[in-house]
């Protein structure tokens, strides 16, 4: 995963930078509409340096910040349809849907990758990646 920091500060990031990416989270803060409008260039410039099969995902983030709401949950949604982005809101203060929305990605990954190693014909490959329903355990329990 790839970390993309504050806009203004590195804009200059090279095609590099990007290279293997296979997902990418665009953040934005819903108390904050500049921080929306600015998804649209950081999703061009993703577009522009990856893979055409990136996983993108749009997050609000302090979703429990709703008196001070700038950026509405349609607003969001909208802007995901019509960029084909997965889409969800999230709040680390509640602990809302930050574990689901790095599941959801991690489920549209795996299924990219599985899909582009069946297409190439390498079953090998394809076979070495679990199979829907196993567990994968991501937590260091050493």
């Amino acid at each position: 995963m790839k970390c993309v920091h504050h806009p203004t500060r590195y804009r200059a990031i090279t095609s590099a930078h990007y290279r293997g990416a296979v997902d990418a989270l665009l953040v934005y803060d819903v108390t904050r509409h500049a921080t929306f409008e600015n998804v649209m260039r950081w999703l061009k410039e993703l577009r522009d340096h990856t893979d055409p099969n990136i996983v993108l995902m749009l997050i609000g983030y302090k979703s429990n910040l709703r008196h001070l709401v700038a950026v509405s949950t349609d607003d969001g949604k909208a802007l995901a349809e019509r960029e084909s982005l997965y889409f969800m809101e999230t709040s680390a203060l509640e602990a809302t849907n930050v574990e689901s929305a790095f599941t959801e990605l991690l489920t549209q990954i795996y299924g990219t990758v599985r899909k582009k190693a069946v297409e190439a014909g390498d079953e090998g490959a394809a076979s070495a990646i679990p199979s829907t329903g196993q567990t994968i355990n991501v937590k260091d329990d050493v």
